[in-house]
């Protein structure tokens, strides 16, 4: 007579995923942002953007001469030179933001990132962490390096860099930091949202569209609430990041009325966290409850 004998499980036995550190679930959506074609091209126009623009605008400043400008004025036209392409490099981080998650739902392949991370958590913190991370460490590479080719170009024009400056970086770090925003809010958007084309779509309309329509608003109602309602939106917080005022007059963005409030650059930084934090948490519920 034979028996049969029902195997027992093992203390190793686990659920699908439950073991999965978060550092493996960071190696692992690195690795698929480095290998997508759309995050090379991303950031290879970044990098054009941001070194292409300060090189033009430092070849062009012949309207500036040492003599007609102090030291401070110099060092606020050469920020405003070398961070010239930020808002560009803006509208790209936010396309690629919104490509990073939306190109998982157009593939299918989010199915296989949340079977394998079936919390799901993990996985969205690893993407917008490495989204944010890689688009600054991009940014801020070539705003250094547009930093050294526009010091010599202005220099011939008679605009003198202080390189020892330190608003000088912190303007340069805040602009790197802009770009990394931009690309972790369109990250959220793209969450919600799901669709490729209407996740940068909703990108481009927050980066680009919301600006104009404040200075529309600005321009028809001046009041002060219209100007210190435009300072929590994304594109002008970012800017505050790496403007370089002079008297509190400032070369990027247009002068306020009297009541409204202008954000200082700790401010500011506040403000775009606060935008990542509740499109994330509401992109983290969404992705919890829906079914993929």
């Amino acid at each position: 007579m034979t028996t049969t004998t029902t195997p027992r499980p093992t203390s190793h036995a686990h659920t699908a995923g439950s073991g999965v550190s978060f550092a493996h679930v960071l190696r692992s959506e690195w690795i698929k942002l480095r290998s997508l074609r759309s995050t090379a091209w991303c950031f290879a126009v970044i990098a054009v953007l941001l070194i292409g623009f300060a090189a033009l605008g430092a070849a062009l400043s012949s309207v500036f001469t040492g003599s007609e400008a102090t030291p401070d004025q110099q060092q606020s036209v050469a920020v405003t030179i070398i961070t010239f392409g930020s808002p560009f490099a803006q509208l790209v981080a936010a396309v690629l933001g919104a490509l990073v998650i939306t190109g998982e739902y157009g593939t299918g392949m989010v199915r296989s990132t949340f079977t394998a991370v079936p919390r799901r958590t993990p996985a969205l913190v690893a993407k917008v962490v490495l989204v944010g991370a890689s688009t600054f460490v991009v940014s801020l590479v070539a705003l250094a390096i547009a930093l050294l080719v526009a010091t010599p170009l202005l220099a011939g024009q008679g605009v003198d860099v202080d390189l020892a400056d330190g608003r000088l970086w912190v303007s340069v770090v805040g602009a790197a930091a802009a770009v990394a925003f931009t690309a972790m809010i369109s990250f959220g958007l793209g969450a919600i949202i799901r669709n490729g084309a209407a996740g940068i779509a909703a990108a481009i309309g927050v980066v680009f569209v919301l600006p104009i329509i404040f200075g529309i608003a600005q321009g028809l109602i001046a009041k002060g609430w219209v100007y210190t309602l435009n300072e929590f939106t994304p594109p002008q917080a970012a800017t505050r990041l790496y403007d370089y005022p002079l008297d509190g007059t400032s070369m990027l963005t247009m002068p306020g009325v009297d009541g409204s409030l202008v954000l200082e650059p700790w401010q500011a930084l506040l403000v775009l966290v606060g935008w990542v934090v509740v499109l994330f948490a509401i992109a983290l519920a969404l992705v919890k409850r829906r079914d993929v």
